[in-house]
């Protein structure tokens, strides 16, 4: 009887929270879907056709995913060592977290215009170069998807770092050497043991990080310039510039649908590796 009152008056204590994602999420997300698939009272998805026959827009959704994509896996390759050589430390880890947390605490505009400072055509890199004649005139690394990739990439490898050290501190290093015994090296034991078993934070750390990529604004809008649009500066471009917030609720929604089938994709991907690991 305890208990059943306990579970009770916890749903209780949930409902404030319920009903703030309602009103403040669920609904204006449902009123947005609404508005793309209404025009004038009449059911619809004639807004939806004219987009993605768009070949504009086809350029900057592919454009979007891709640097998504390819941000997500520099991440990964980065992010494992670091979290691998941070979880197995003894001493001074949470210094070591903090420092790979740091770029948090910095605005994303200032991170931005540090970017513009190093891969400006009279910025740190290219004076280097310049300087040690490697390069005879400025490269152009600035206002592009190389310099949107950089930017996305300080951005969110903080957050793969932080999801796979969370599961790697729980893997036994009884495992590794097991796994030594029975004949298996430092490769192997790796692909069999260490890999599968951080597989859950890898899963979490790709979708945050490509979730937040894909949905970033400061960093393509600083980085990327006007030739470099992605679908997060598409949409302010329809709402805010042309005043067409049917279109940029479309692209919003293409957004969202994107997000959760790219995560499921990811989900997917994860499971299949782990059984054949």
């Amino acid at each position: 009887m305890i208990r059943m009152k306990t579970k009770k008056y916890g749903y209780i204590l949930l409902l404030p929270c319920f009903l703030f994602l309602v009103v403040f999420l669920i609904l204006p997300l449902f009123a947005m879907l609404l508005s793309t698939i209404f025009n004038q009272g009449q059911f619809t998805f004639k807004g939806y056709y004219s987009m993605l026959k768009d070949s504009y827009f086809q350029q900057v959704f592919w454009r979007s995913l891709k640097l998504s994509l390819i941000s997500t896996v520099v991440c990964a390759l980065l992010g494992f060592p670091v979290s691998y050589f941070i979880s197995k430390l003894t001493r001074r880890k949470g210094l070591y977290i903090a420092l790979a947390l740091f770029p948090l605490m910095t605005s994303p505009v200032v991170r931005s215009f540090s970017w513009m400072v190093i891969l400006g055509k009279k910025g740190m890199i290219n004076t280097a170069l310049m300087s040690a004649n490697i390069i005879s005139s400025p490269l152009s690394m600035l206002y592009n998807e190389f310099s949107i990739v950089m930017g996305f990439i300080q951005l969110m490898l903080p957050m793969m770092i932080l999801s796979l050290v969370g599961v790697m501190e729980n893997i036994d290093d009884d495992l590794i050497c097991a796994a030594g015994s029975l004949g298996a090296s430092q490769t192997k034991a790796f692909w069999k043991v260490i890999f599968p078993l951080s597989s859950p934070g890898l899963i979490s750390g790709s979708v945050l990080v490509f979730c937040g990529c894909l949905t970033a604004y400061t960093t393509p809008q600083l980085l990327g310039g006007s030739k470099s649009r992605v679908l997060s500066t598409l949409i302010y471009q329809n709402a805010m510039s042309l005043n067409d917030w049917v279109s940029a609720s479309i692209v919003a929604v293409i957004m969202i649908v994107v997000s959760v089938t790219v995560t499921e994709c990811i989900n997917k991907l994860a499971q299949k590796t782990s059984s054949v690991s």
